[in-house]
């Protein structure tokens, strides 16, 4: 049974008392009061409630760390600290608001720019997925290895589709979507960078690429990948996939392949 660190059991603790405000909102869905903040992309009461639950609950640990958040709440810009946490209170806002019960609180603490703590929460199935630099991933007590397929004909890999507003920013995405749907055996949508990330790194999805992310929205899936023995790379060489929000994450065993086959197709 892994033994979690107390840096660990403060991001529990966090998004703990943050998903009981967000679950019992969700049941309410209908009665929200919601606020455009663009085309397509919305932001809840109950979603700025959970950051501001986050903000307190980590700040009374660790009061000396930064934070790096989804939503502007007011608080000052403290992301440029040597220690910080990156947290999303709600990663599937859009499932949220639809009533779909997908969704995930994401937190990573970051050290001089290194990832080194990731806790990605859903609350409605009950399942934490969290890791620790060189400490391995785990699902509750269970470790987390990435999955061991070989062949793309096996493979199921998950993605991201752009939406009203942000589509010319993503202008490869249908030549990207064309070049692997023949290849597999399934490319699925849901909606959640996070859970998408955490479910390679629980071998529930072979590979996962997407565009347009913030840090937010990966920084904890990243290092779970990782720590279950998987990729992370940048959907352009040489590029920080964290920082520039293009990323593909697989097992080993298709990685190369994968990135070849995503890069390509521009």
């Amino acid at each position: 049974m892994p033994v979690r660190s107390p840096l660990m059991n403060v991001m529990f603790k966090a998004a703990d008392k943050a998903a009981k405000g967000l679950v019992r909102d969700f049941g309410e869905v209908e009665n929200l009061q919601v606020s455009r903040k663009g085309p397509a992309d919305f932001v809840s009461t109950a979603d700025l409630n959970a950051q501001k639950i986050l903000r307190l609950e980590l700040s009374k640990a660790r009061p000396e760390f930064g934070f790096l958040a989804e939503e502007a709440d007011g608080h000052p810009d403290t992301s440029d600290k040597s220690e910080r946490w990156i947290i999303d209170p709600l990663d599937g806002t859009s499932n949220f608001l639809h009533g779909l019960g997908h969704w995930a609180i994401s937190i990573a603490a970051e050290r001089a720019g290194e990832l080194i703590a990731a806790l990605v929460f859903d609350p409605i199935k009950n399942e934490s997925f969290w890791a620790e630099k060189g400490m391995g991933a785990y699902s509750s007590h269970k470790r987390l290895r990435v999955s061991g397929r070989k062949d793309f004909a096996d493979c199921l890999i998950a993605t991201g589709t752009p939406f009203k507003g942000v589509m010319h920013k993503q202008p490869h995405f249908t030549k990207q979507l064309s070049a692997v749907m023949p290849m597999v055996a399934g490319v699925r949508r849901f909606g959640a960078a996070a859970l998408d990330l955490a479910y390679v790194a629980a071998g529930r999805y072979d590979g996962y690429w997407e565009s347009g992310l913030s840090p937010w929205d990966c920084a904890a899936g990243i290092l779970l990948v990782k720590e279950a023995g998987g990729f992370v790379a940048p959907l352009l060489p040489k590029e920080n996939p964290m920082l520039s929000g293009a990323l593909i994450a697989s097992n080993s065993e298709i990685h190369d392949p994968f990135v070849k086959l995503i890069r390509s197709a521009q």
